[in-house]
C-alpha cells in the first residue's frame, strides 16, 4: 500500500482576490489526500488515485479517482463516489462532475441517504448552489427492501418523473408522482410536496383515523397541523360522522418564557337532546372546552388554571371525548420554599349525572392553605403549622366558611437497643360560619357560628429487626401507635363537605386522623398496631407483608356501618407485595372482618411477562362497602385484564377485558393489532362497550390508522 499523501491547495493564490481579507483565503482551502497524487503544473491539473478524500468548507468527497482542474475549477470523481454534506446528508454515485467548492455539478446514478434512514435514488441529478438537488426519474422511500416480495420492492415508495430536494427549505418536491405499495401503483398526483426527514414539525396534514361505531356510524378524523412559530402551534381536526354530522376539533398550544398553556375544544351543530340524551326536535350547538396553563413567577411561586366545560350532560360521552361524570375548573397559585408550602385555589364544578342539580353543586373559592415544617433540631425535633381558609357557596343548599389553624411538634427518640419512638403533640382550632345546615331528626336547618378546639397527642413505637441471609436482607418490624384526643369533636352543625370519600385501608392504618379532609375528626383514645415484614434482595427484588388493626376505647358513630371502624376493634387491613424481579409485580390489599375474618375487601393487581409478552390486570371485591362515611351499597366485584404480545418482530397484539362479577356481566372488551416497521405504522382496534351511559346505548367501535413515516 502506497503511503498516504496530503495536499493542501490554496485557491486564493490562483484567484485574483483582494489580499486584505485573510479569512477568505482560509475559507478557500481545499484538502486532498490519496494513495497517489500527481500534479501537472503546466495545465494546473491534480490527479489523485486510491482512496481519495477531497474536502472543502465542510463538504467531503470520497472516490477511487479524483481529478481537479484548477483553471476550470472542475472536480471529476469516478468509482464509489461518496459526497458528505455538512448537514449529514450522504450522496452515493459512480460518476460526478462538481465545481471546486463541491456546491454545484452533475451526478450520474445518484443515491441519497437522508435522515431517518430515508433514501432517494435517480438516474441522474444536478446540484445547484450547494442546497438544491434536482433529480430525474427518482424514487423515494424510507423502507428496507422486502426480500420475500416478488420484485424486492419496499413496502411503499414514491416514484416521480422529477424530484427536487431543497435542503435550505427542507422540502422534497415531486412532479408526476405515483405512490406504490409493494411495487403496485395505488395513487397518482401531478404534484406532491412534503418536508424531508430532517424536519421535526411543519404545517400539513397529520395521520387520519378511519372508524365506525354504532353511535356515530362511519367516521373520519382528518387532523391538519399549523406550525405557527417555534413556541406555538395549532391542530384543526374535523370529525366527519355518518349519523351525527361534523364535529370540529381544535387544539392550540403555546410555550411562553415562563410556562405553557393549551386550549382544546370542539363544536358541532346537530340534533338537540335533553339531559337523558333523547332527541327533542330541531338542531342546536353542542360543544366542549378544555384548557390548562401553568406559569412560573419565580423560583418559589407558580400559578395557573384548568378549565373544563361542556354544553350538556351527554355531549362528551356521545362523541367518545371523555366518560367523566364531573368536570372540574380551577384557578390557582402555589409556592414551594424549603419544607413549606402555600396555595390559593378556586374551584367550579359541572355535574354530568342526570340526577344532579347544578345549583346544589358548590363553588369553592377561595381555598387557602399554608403548611410549614421547620428544619429539625440537633435532636431531630421540629414544629409544624397548618392553616386553612375555605368558602363554599351554593345557589341551593348549605353554604359554609371555614377557618382552621393547627400547630404541632414532633420529636423522635432512638434507644441504644434500636427502639424508635416518635412523639407528636398538636393543637387545632376550627371556626365555621354556616347557612342552612340540615340537622335531621325533624330539627330546623341551622345557620350561624360553630367552632371546636382539638388537642391531640400520640406516641409511635417501632422496633425494626434486620437479619442478613445470603444475598437477602430480612426485616421484621412491629409498630404500635397510641393516639389521644377528646371524644366526639364533630357537632352536627358542621357540614361534612371534604371528608365523605373515606376508606379504611393499609394506607391510613397508622394515621392520627383517617379522614381525608378537615370537616371530620377522629376522636377518643385509640391504638393503631400492626406488623410489617419484608425480604429484600441485592438484585432489586423484594417481598413485603403488612397487617394491622385499630382499637378504639369508645364507639365512635362518626364512622358508618361497614366502614370497618364502627366498633371497639376495627377490621384487619393489610397488603402483600411480591416483586422478585423486573418480570413479576403483584400487590394484594385486603380488609378482614374482625368478627369472623371474612373478606370485606379484596384488591389484587398484577403484571407479569417478558419484554415481548405482558399480562396485567386487577381484581376488586367490595362486600357491602361504604361509598361515604354513612351510606352503604351492595357488594361489588369487578375484574380487568390486559394482555400484549409481539407475535412477530413487527407485529403487536393487545387485548383488554372488563367484567362485572357481581351480576352486571361484561362491561367492555376490545383488542388492537399493530404493524410497525421503519417506514410504516398500521393500527386497527375494535371494542365493544356494554355500559348503558346516559343517552348512549351499548356500542361497537372500530377504527384504523395508517401512518407512512417521514411523509409529512
Amino acid at each position: 500500500m502506497a503511503a498516504r499523501l496530503l495536499v493542501i491547495l490554496l485557491l486564493a493564490l490562483a484567484v485574483a482576490a483582494p489580499p486584505a481579507r485573510a479569512q477568505d483565503d482560509t475559507a478557500n482551502i481545499i484538502v486532498m489526500q490519496a494513495d497517489e497524487v500527481r500534479y501537472d503544473d503546466i495545465n494546473g491539473i491534480t490527479t489523485a488515485t486510491g482512496s481519495v478524500e477531497f474536502a472543502h468548507q465542510g463538504r467531503i468527497l470520497q472516490a477511487d479517482n479524483v481529478t481537479y482542474n484548477e483553471p476550470a475549477d472542475l472536480v471529476i470523481a469516478t468509482g464509489n463516489v461518496v459526497l458528505v454534506e455538512p448537514t449529514g446528508e450522504v450522496l452515493f454515485s459512480e460518476y460526478a462532475e462538481m465545481t471546486g467548492d463541491l456546491r454545484e455539478g452533475l451526478i450520474r446514478g445518484i443515491q441519497i441517504l437522508l435522515a431517518e434512514n430515508a433514501r432517494l435514488a435517480a438516474n441522474g441529478a444536478r446540484r445547484i448552489d450547494g442546497r438544491i438537488t434536482e433529480m430525474s426519474k427518482a424514487v423515494y422511500s424510507p423502507c428496507e427492501l422486502c426480500e420475500d416480495s416478488l420484485n424486492h420492492s419496499p413496502f411503499w415508495q414514491i416514484k416521480a418523473r422529477r424530484v427536487i430536494h431543497d435542503e435550505a427549505l427542507q422540502d422534497l418536491i415531486y412532479y408526476d408522482a405515483t405512490l406504490e405499495l409493494f411495487g403496485v401503483p395505488v395513487v397518482y398526483t401531478p404534484y406532491l410536496r412534503h418536508p424531508d426527514p430532517t424536519v421535526e414539525r411543519r404545517t400539513g396534514f397529520l395521520t387520519p383515523q378511519y372508524g365506525s361505531s354504532s353511535t356515530l356510524g362511519y367516521n373520519l378524523l382528518v387532523p391538519y397541523y399549523f406550525d405557527l412559530a417555534p413556541n406555538r402551534d395549532f391542530t384543526f381536526a374535523p370529525l366527519v360522522t355518518e349519523d351525527e354530522g361534523v364535529v370540529l376539533f381544535g387544539e392550540y398550544r403555546e410555550r411562553t418564557e415562563t410556562g405553557t398553556y393549551v386550549l382544546d375544544g370542539s363544536i358541532t351543530y346537530t340534533d338537540a337532546r335533553d339531559n337523558t340524551g333523547q332527541k327533542t326536535g330541531g338542531d342546536e350547538e353542542r360543544w366542549h372546552l378544555k384548557a390548562e396553563g401553568l406559569w412560573h413567577y419565580d423560583q418559589t411561586w407558580q400559578y395557573g388554571f384548568d378549565l373544563y366545560r361542556s354544553s350538556d350532560d351527554t355531549y362528551l360521552s356521545r362523541y367518545s371525548i371523555n366518560d367523566a361524570d364531573t368536570l372540574t375548573s380551577d384557578l390557582f397559585a402555589e409556592g414551594f420554599r424549603g419544607r413549606s408550602y402555600a396555595s390559593a385555589f378556586g374551584y367550579a364544578f359541572q355535574g354530568l349525572r342526570p340526577d344532579e342539580v347544578q345549583g346544589e353543586i358548590p363553588l369553592v373559592a377561595p381555598l387557602l392553605d399554608y403548611n410549614m415544617v421547620t428544619d429539625p433540631d440537633e435532636d431531630g425535633s421540629f414544629f409544624t403549622i397548618d392553616a386553612n381558609t375555605l368558602a363554599l357557596t351554593r345557589n341551593d343548599g348549605t353554604d359554609s366558611r371555614r377557618l382552621s389553624f393547627e400547630a404541632g411538634w414532633e420529636r423522635p427518640f432512638l434507644t441504644d437497643g434500636g427502639h424508635l419512638f416518635i412523639y407528636r403533640a398538636s393543637l387545632r382550632g376550627d371556626a365555621y360560619q354556616v347557612d342552612d345546615v340540615q340537622l335531621g331528626n325533624g330539627l330546623p336547618d341551622y345557620s350561624g357560628f360553630v367552632g371546636r378546639v382539638i388537642p391531640q397527642t400520640s406516641l409511635e413505637w417501632r422496633y425494626p429487626l434486620q437479619r442478613q441471609s445470603g444475598s437477602m436482607q430480612q426485616l421484621v418490624e412491629p409498630i404500635v401507635m397510641t393516639v389521644l384526643s377528646p371524644n366526639g369533636g364533630n357537632p352536627a352543625e358542621i357540614p361534612n363537605e371534604d371528608s365523605q370519600d373515606f376508606e379504611f385501608d393499609d394506607v391510613n392504618l397508622f394515621s392520627e386522623n383517617r379522614f381525608p379532609g378537615l370537616d371530620r375528626v377522629e376522636g377518643g383514645l385509640r391504638i393503631n398496631y400492626g406488623l410489617r415484614m419484608g425480604v429484600y434482595g441485592y438484585g432489586g427484588g423484594r417481598s413485603e407483608f403488612l397487617i394491622g388493626q385499630v382499637w378504639h376505647a369508645q364507639d365512635d358513630d362518626t364512622f358508618g356501618p361497614q366502614s370497618g371502624l364502627d366498633g371497639h376493634f376495627s377490621d384487619f387491613v393489610g397488603r402483600v407485595l411480591i416483586s422478585p424481579g423486573r418480570y413479576v409485580d403483584l400487590l394484594y390489599r385486603f380488609r378482614l372482618s374482625n368478627d369472623d375474618l371474612s373478606f370485606r375487601r379484596s384488591e389484587l393487581g398484577f403484571s407479569v411477562g417478558l419484554d415481548w409478552m405482558k399480562l396485567s390486570g386487577n381484581y376488586i371485591r367490595l362486600e357491602d362497602a361504604p361509598i361515604n362515611v354513612v351510606d352503604t351499597s351492595d357488594a361489588r366485584e369487578q375484574f380487568n385484564l390486559r394482555a400484549s404480545t409481539e407475535i412477530l418482530e413487527e407485529w403487536t397484539l393487545q387485548a383488554d377485558w372488563r367484567q362485572d362479577l357481581s351480576g352486571g356481566g361484561t362491561i367492555s372488551y376490545g383488542g388492537s393489532l399493530t404493524y410497525e416497521n421503519e417506514c410504516i405504522a398500521i393500527t386497527g382496534r375494535g371494542e365493544r362497550n356494554f355500559t348503558d351511559n346516559i343517552g348512549i346505548d351499548p356500542e361497537t367501535v372500530i377504527f384504523l390508522t395508517l401512518k407512512l413515516k417521514t411523509l409529512g
